[in-house]
């Protein structure tokens, strides 16, 4: 390793004065090939910052041509992607302004590649550069790759807190995304649940704000897509609605939700099914009725396939809880789990050995 290093050493020194030279393709051809280097592994990628590159690239993002600029943000899209330290050290040179600028740039590519980088970085910083109205603004492009490049950022920035989910609320995110849940892109749809899913979970009253843009019921037609992952990304939406208060969950409800997600828990399997049995759990735990309301929708019986069908330990432990949230209001309750012939089988998988801690925890009495 020390001995690429070294040569890579001497390969940049030779890469870095091209990028000042007076003939575009040369800058352009040089500034790829430091990016592919980059590319490679975090070793790498630190040379470049330690090698003083990043300012010249930074300062050639205000000066040069889109092509270029396409160029050198790629660049710094693949230092930035290895840790959170060399993130910070892009964030340091001052590059977060000028790719802002680059987020305004009519150049497709240019966009693309800008938003990126801006989504590996530390969340607070591409904050506070004003990137959040810009994103918005992207997410409106008529392109594909664009809408999900920005809905992607969108989602990253909205995970980390409140106060930076409700930033991407203020922008007025919220309604763009609603109305691209219909796209037929399923990698678009995935980012935008994504995204969507990341600012409900926060807070009760964010979640009424994405509840009000008229999500619901919209929103089930995505668990019965026939990507797995938009149907994951949907249940893991519906679940985070859910877990708030029982008011939301009577909504979920009321508009068809609950027999939405029973019927995806059937047709899929695995971690896709995850989401969806931890959202009935959720509702179930609320009250006597949306416990009924489960029951009713023929929720404990799928629960119980999952229990038994599932290899993996955390998907059973999961129909396990959900199972118990059902069944722990009232001897109705408790008689609605018992009679799908659960009961053997949560003892089954409490005695056995092979089963984890968490799953014996979670049948236990």
């Amino acid at each position: 390793l020390s001995q690429r290093m070294y040569l890579f050493g001497g390969v940049m020194s030779l890469l870095r004065p091209l990028l000042l030279d007076v003939v575009p393709t040369i800058q352009q051809t040089a500034a790829l090939a430091l990016g592919r280097l980059a590319n490679y592994n975090d070793d790498l990628a630190e040379a470049v910052v330690k090698g003083d590159i990043l300012p010249q690239l930074v300062y050639s993002l205000a000066e040069q041509n889109r092509f270029y600029k396409k160029t050198a943000t790629f660049v710094l899209q693949t230092v930035a992607k290895h840790s959170p330290q060399l993130a910070q050290a892009i964030v340091d040179c001052g590059a977060l302004d000028t790719l802002v600028i680059c987020l305004e740039d009519f150049d497709p590519g240019v966009l693309k590649t800008a938003q990126k980088k801006i989504h590996k970085k530390k969340q607070l910083s591409v904050v506070d550069a004003g990137a959040v109205p810009l994103l918005v603004l992207c997410i409106q492009e008529p392109e594909i790759a664009l809408k999900r490049i920005a809905a992607s950022a969108l989602s990253d920035i909205s995970k980390h807190s409140p106060e930076l989910a409700q930033t991407v609320v203020d922008a007025g995110a919220i309604a763009h995304l609603a109305q691209m849940i219909l796209n037929p892109d399923a990698k678009l749809k995935r980012q935008v649940l994504s995204a969507l899913s990341q600012v409900v979970k926060h807070s009760v009253d964010l979640a009424e704000m994405v509840v009000e843009a008229e999500i619901f019921p919209v929103v089930f037609t995505c668990v019965k897509d026939k990507d797995e992952y938009v149907k994951k990304n949907a249940s893991t939406f519906i679940r985070e609605i859910a877990k708030h208060t029982s008011e939301l969950s009577q909504l979920i409800v009321n508009t068809g939700g609950v027999a939405a997600v029973i019927d995806c828990i059937g047709s899929c399997k695995g971690n896709i099914r995850l989401p969806g049995i931890m959202m009935l759990g959720y509702v179930a735990a609320h009250s006597e009725n949306l416990a009924m309301a489960v029951i009713i929708s023929k929720g404990v019986p799928q629960l119980s396939v999952c229990l038994s069908e599932e290899p993996e330990d955390h998907i059973k432990a999961a129909a396990a809880w959900a199972l118990g949230q059902i069944g722990r209001h009232t001897p109705e309750h408790a008689r609605a789990v018992a009679v799908t012939n659960t009961l053997p089988v949560l003892l089954s998988l409490y005695m056995s050995t092979e089963s984890s801690e968490d799953l014996q925890e979670k049948v236990s009495p």
